[in-house]
């Protein structure tokens, strides 16, 4: 018996579940299962408001790639090659190229903390311009001055009686310009 490795497969966008659920299932039933040990949908937790209520939803760190952990045999190949939704591994030449220890490892570390702590879906960066969207400050402009991801605020200048004043909102009231 040879040696369970990472490998990363190419999927059709927007349909990796299915195509890592049709090849667990195809595993199964071609009596293979020992040979395909674990097929994972790299995700991460997001958090986004919409119509004035938090929801937190998935998102892939890689679309259109599933990770697969398998015996590389010409059964385990020809299986993964020809499962609905999967165009193929991913690397050069006719053999696909495992995935190092420690990509293996940092994907892992990666999706387990993002699954524990939602990240914001819209990214903030200092200095960016944006619009209050709710709040006592809705319709009024300002600028960036600090960003707190763990708590989801942003520390904005917005301009009220023509001064600039620190306003602390969270990364919902607020939109991009």
């Amino acid at each position: 018996m040879g040696e369970a490795k990472w490998y990363v497969v190419h999927t059709q966008t927007s349909v990796e579940q299915r195509a890592k659920m049709n090849l667990e299932s195809r595993a199964e039933n071609a009596g293979l299962k020992h040979l395909i040990k674990q097929v994972l949908v790299p995700t991460e937790k997001v958090s986004e408001v919409r119509s004035g209520k938090k929801r937190i939803s998935e998102r892939k760190f890689y679309p259109g790639y599933i990770l697969v952990q398998m015996e590389l045999t010409d059964e385990s190949w020809y299986l993964v090659k020809n499962t609905p939704g999967i165009s193929g591994f991913v690397g050069s030449g006719k053999t696909p190229i495992p995935l190092s220890d420690d990509d293996i490892s940092q994907i892992m570390n990666q999706q387990q903390e993002k699954t524990t702590k939602p990240k914001p879906k819209v990214e903030f960066t200092q200095g960016e311009s944006i619009r209050v969207k709710e709040g006592s400050f809705a319709n009024f402009n300002g600028t960036i001055e600090e960003i707190n991801p763990d708590r989801g605020k942003l520390k904005v200048m917005v301009t009220i009686f023509g001064r600039s004043t620190p306003v602390e909102l969270e990364y919902w009231q607020v939109e991009k310009i």
